[in-house]
């Protein structure tokens, strides 16, 4: 595994625990439809929540959430109404997040962007 593979992955266990002390309930890790792929799909009270994790050593190249480009967005929109259509829940409240982990000694610093972008109406089925 590469360097950045080894770093997304340990940022996306620090954003699961981080969310799960915050009071997210973990439904799928790494899902993964035709259109694309979610970090961690969660519920927090009532609401369905589709969460990219974006990890950084430094904010030498900016913070981590900063790099949740218009692309991305498109393709978890796509890829979050797959999971819903999957699970009859399209008419489930749902939101997207954004976790931004920055690696640092001795504990990692972690935030979140809640209701970071909206889906876009074009990926409406």
């Amino acid at each position: 595994m590469i360097k950045t593979e080894s770093l997304g992955k340990k940022g996306e266990s620090e954003a699961v625990r981080f969310l799960t002390r915050s009071g997210y309930k973990i439904i799928a890790l790494n899902y993964r439809a035709r259109f694309g792929e979610i970090d961690i799909i969660a519920r927090e009270s009532g609401t369905i929540c589709f969460i990219e994790v974006k990890t950084r050593t430094s904010l030498e190249h900016g913070l981590p959430c900063e790099a949740v480009a218009t692309a991305k967005q498109r393709r978890m929109s796509k890829a979050a109404l797959c999971f819903l259509k999957e699970r009859g829940l399209l008419d489930a409240a749902a939101r997207f997040d954004v976790v931004s982990v920055v690696e640092a000694l001795p504990e990692p610093a972690i935030s979140i962007i809640r209701n970071a972008f909206e889906c876009s109406p074009e990926y409406t089925y």
